[in-house]
């Protein structure tokens, strides 16, 4: 047998094997093996049974194999076998190892039949096996048995498709010589994953039971439905066998003497049987896995350098020393404040790209969310100017006033101002809801500790609501300093005598900021019909004058203007079945907006970009529209109620007046507001997390109880301690490997066009293999001393032909000649003799 260098290899992957199923990553590593595939009755059980020797696997009707078997040979002296899930006991009754099999099986799967994908790990010690390592997988079903889900067939397929997808996995396509082999579903399976052919090694089983006067003679020669690897003939033993007890080792020698008494197969006896098959098979699997050594010591060397660290801190570990418990303790405070003041400050390292979070959305509070909140309180113009004028005529009484009031501008204002406590409250709301949101995700690096990370959030949780109510009575108290004193002497202030003046000079001064770009970015027109398309996404340019889309980014093709005059904002529900968050811009005068629309709507992605869309919008001018109660009849009657000019005058002196204090009085309070928040809320809790949660821990409880780590915690010490040790294992096993070997060079490429495609429909065989064949162009000769492909018969079959070897590759198209010859193949350098 070739490959004896590394007569050791198998062994010690079949050590490797075991070293990573005991800690549940032997799907992870692709560790080579050769998976056995078949549909259902096809002899996959049979033919193992025969590598080993033995009767040991389940039989009976439906699908017997339920679950992945890995099934490890190993040559020694004696005969046992063992399971890994069963350490440290040997079996030596193989009754004994089918019954353990069915109860393994009937645990993981129950006893309705059912399939599952966690293997079975058997080893086999015997003196009558080579190093071999399998996995018999579920034969494919069409039709579920008894109470199989209906999807059974889906489900065995799903569960092949996991082991032979593998790079590293070789594959075993077992087809009955009785079945048509251009429909075989291992061979179908096979080419869907390895088109070249370069894992996959055909078995054809039950040659025994063909027809009378037919036989697979040309499959087995590899001519008529040829494969890279070929094709290897086995007789297993038949039911009546089975049931009648007949010893394995009769069987092999039955088999032995079909093939050589076999007028058909008998040319090539030496080629084909069960012991062929193990030899063939050890063969390819070392070549394999000496191939994959590299890159798999690659592999474990980078898992076992990303654990050195970790192990390294848990190696020695005692949990339940106090000295240990109070420096973690300690540690985990101060990663906790760090944790925090980075989340709020800002930090260059592990940035978070998916969204915002901690200060970056306390400052879109502050700047978007808040001043959006103030704008919204303002009231509609009918409503301030009915106001105004009421104010004015309550003032006057009964007499006719020639002045305008003092008392009616100072009335109107302090309304204005009560009614920013509700948004500079909301926007207290709005911060402790983050802080307590950047407190919950610092502390999530404590779940090692529950209790520790429990106190931790009641700590600082408590202590940002004590804040909350004194940041909340310093906000009111900002408010009602506003209302003690009207300053009408403020220097931005346009007093009594420039109110119209200055009205005028504003709406210029607007009026001249209209190719000012506010912002820039893509929005989803959502009310744009099926007809025509749907809904399209589109680059929106925000000025003070306008709002303009686009085809994309490069604003090249731009597809519409739209006027800001007379425009509002307004929300939309979110539909059930959309993802996209909606707002829309609406004509107060109730005209189309966009073409026949009389609102447009705009999509974004999440809540936060519609808030600043809306930021944005009022900036430009654009309101939330306000949500105006039901109209009294009072309201009504004064819609219709027509002041005269002199009241006009006075209504819209006022109005100015208002608007101008009002302005100074916002931009005091969006000043403000974000410093008074931060000094007493934002950096006090700093503050406190730094100086004081350490001390309020200690008196708390018992530090011990704190530092009880969690049960997670403890099993994944142990996962990792475990790991790091399985993989300096494997390391030293790979480091043990000789590579002082020779291999068997790879087969040519041949025609397997006639497997089936992926449409399911079979495709013509190639041509009649009693042909001459020329060798293509980009064929290469096969070496010096290597066997010549399997295409024509010789003496001794498709085996051993010179006539057609590669060194001939021009020769004309003739018949073979009647007595071939039994020379050796030429030399690559030497032209074949004619």
């Amino acid at each position: 047998m070739g490959n004896r260098g590394m007569e050791d290899l198998i062994p010690l992957v079949n050590k490797l094997q075991d070293a990573f199923s005991s800690i549940g990553q032997a799907c992870n590593l692709d560790l080579p093996q050769i998976a056995v595939v078949g549909g259902q009755s096809a002899g996959k059980s049979s033919v193992l049974e025969n590598f080993v020797g033995r009767d040991f696997l389940p039989r009976g009707s439906g699908i017997v194999t339920r679950r992945p078997l890995v099934l490890q040979l190993i040559s020694a002296t004696a005969e046992w076998a063992e399971f890994l899930h069963c350490k440290g006991k040997k079996f030596t009754d193989f009754d004994e190892v089918r019954q353990e099999i069915e109860a393994e099986t009937d645990r993981a799967t129950g006893a309705n039949k059912g399939i599952s994908p966690i293997p079975i790990n058997l080893r086999v010690y015997s003196p009558h096996v080579l190093n071999l390592t399998l996995i018999d997988l579920p034969g494919i079903t069409k039709v579920p048995v008894g109470d199989q889900p209906a999807d059974i067939e889906q489900q065995i397929r799903d569960m092949i498709m996991q082991f032979i997808t593998r790079e590293s996995c070789l594959i075993l396509a077992v087809t009955p010589a009785n079945s048509d082999l251009a429909n075989s579903d291992a061979l179908k399976l096979s080419k869907d994953v390895d088109p070249q052919g370069l894992r996959t090694i055909g078995v054809i089983t039950k040659l025994d039971l063909m027809d009378e006067g037919t036989d697979a003679r040309e499959i087995l020669e590899n001519k008529l439905l040829p494969l890279r690897r070929g094709y290897i003939g086995v007789v297993n033993r038949s039911q009546k066998d089975i049931d009648g007890k007949k010893d394995i080792k009769a069987a092999l020698e039955a088999e032995r003497k079909f093939f050589f008494t076999h007028p058909a197969y008998r040319h090539m006896a030496d080629k084909m049987g069960t012991p062929r098959l193990q030899k063939v098979l050890n063969e390819q699997l070392t070549n394999h896995i000496r191939d994959t050594l590299p890159a798999f010591r690659s592999k474990l060397q980078s898992q076992l350098l990303a654990l050195d660290k970790e192990a390294e801190e848990y190696r020695g570990y005692r949990p339940d020393d106090p000295s240990r418990k109070t420096k973690q303790l300690l540690q985990m405070v101060q990663q906790f404040s760090v944790d925090f003041e980075k989340r709020i400050e800002g930090s260059g390292d592990q940035v978070d790209t998916v969204e915002l979070s901690g200060g970056a959305k306390i400052n879109r509070i502050f700047h978007e969310r808040f001043p959006f909140e103030l704008v919204k309180m303002e009231c509609d113009e009918k409503e301030m100017r009915r106001e105004i004028s009421y104010a004015i005529k309550n003032i006057h009484g009964i007499r006719t006033g020639l002045f305008t009031p003092d008392m009616a501008f100072e009335a109107i204002v302090k309304k204005q101002v009560i009614k920013l406590k509700g948004p500079c409250v909301k926007c207290v709301d709005m911060v402790i809801q983050e802080l307590i949101n950047v407190v919950r995700q610092c502390s999530d690096k404590l779940e090692c500790y529950p209790m520790l990370r429990e106190e931790t959030e009641r700590i600082v949780t408590s202590h940002i609501r004590d804040r909350e109510s004194r940041a909340k009575d310093q906000v009111l108290l900002l408010i009602d300093i506003q209302l003690s004193y009207i300053n009408t002497n403020h220097e931005d202030f346009i007093g009594f005598a420039n109110a119209q003046q200055r009205s005028s000079q504003t709406n210029k001064s607007q009026s001249s900021a209209g190719n000012q770009v506010i912002r820039k970015g893509w929005l989803t027109i959502n009310n744009i019909s099926i007809m025509k398309g749907g809904a399209k996404e589109y680059w929106f340019v925000l000025t003070a004058e306008s709002l303009s889309w686009f085809k994309d980014d490069e604003e090249k093709e731009k597809k519409y203007m739209l006027p800001l005059d007379n425009l509002k904002v307004r929300d939309v529900e979110k539909s059930f079945m959309s993802s996209k968050h909606i707002f829309c811009i609406f004509n107060t005068e109730s005209r189309n907006v966009y073409k026949d629309n009389r609102t447009l709507e705009l999509a974004c992605d999440t809540q936060d970009d519609v808030d600043s869309w809306k930021s944005s919008l009022l900036r430009a001018g654009v309101y939330p529209e306000k949500i105006m109660a039901v109209e009294s009849e009072t309201t009504t009657t004064s819609d219709n109620f027509s002041m005269d000019p002199q009241l006009e005058r006075k209504v819209e002196t006022i109005r100015n007046l208002v608007d101008s204090y009002m302005a100074i009085v916002n931009k005091c309070i969006r000043d403000l507001m974000p410093k008074t928040i931060m000094h007493l809320m934002i950096i006090n809790v700093k503050d406190f997390i730094n100086a004081e949660l350490l001390a309020q821990l200690y008196s708390s409880g018992d530090q011990n109880t704190l530092m009880d780590e969690s049960q997670e915690q403890a099993q994944r010490r142990d996962e990792v301690l475990r790991t790091h040790q399985a993989l300096k294992e494997a390391l030293m096993i790979i480091g043990d490997i000789s590579t002082s070997t020779y291999t068997t060079p790879m087969p040519p490429p041949v025609d397997t066009s006639w497997v089936r495609g992926p449409d399911g429909n079979r495709r013509s065989p190639p041509p009649s293999p009693t042909a001459p064949r020329r060798m293509s162009s980009g064929q290469r000769p096969a070496p010096r001393g290597a066997p010549p492909p399997p295409n024509r018969p010789g003496p001794l079959g498709p085996f051993n032909n010179s006539a057609d070897s590669p060194q001939a590759p021009s020769r004309p198209n003739r018949a073979p000649p009647s007595i071939p010859s039994r020379r050796p193949p030429p030399s690559p350098t030497r032209q074949a003799p004619p």
